[in-house]
């Protein structure tokens, strides 16, 4: 299982950035599929989750703000970043949670000018 994410660049506060993240591999058995994040400096954290039925969940920090989606196939992930902050600068990354295991893909970076 290969996971590729793409999309992240600058952009500045309060304006938009989706991110893809591409999924490749044998992924039958899916419990969720993620999005985290890396500021600099700190830990990493998560930001948002859409679960097997198509739930989503979301850190309070970005409630409101992103959106998690993902097509039919579930082969591509995404996340629409609306009214971003400088605080949401950060390293982002895309994790399957597949048959109880975890996969993630190389980080994106993001970058949120005042």
């Amino acid at each position: 299982v290969q996971l590729q994410a793409s999309g992240g660049g600058l952009v500045q506060a309060g304006g938009s950035l989706r991110l893809s993240c591409a999924v490749s591999g044998t992924i039958f058995g899916i419990n969720a599929m993620r999005w985290y994040r890396q500021p600099p400096g700190k830990q990493r954290e998560w930001v948002a989750a859409i679960l097997t039925v198509g739930n989503t969940n979301y850190a309070d920090s970005v409630k409101g703000r992103f959106t998690i989606s993902r097509d039919n196939a579930k082969t591509t992930l995404y996340l629409q970043m609306n009214s971003p902050k400088p605080e949401d600068t950060a390293v982002y990354y895309c994790n399957l949670l597949l048959r109880g295991e975890n996969y993630w893909g190389k980080g994106t970076q993001v970058t949120v000018s005042s």
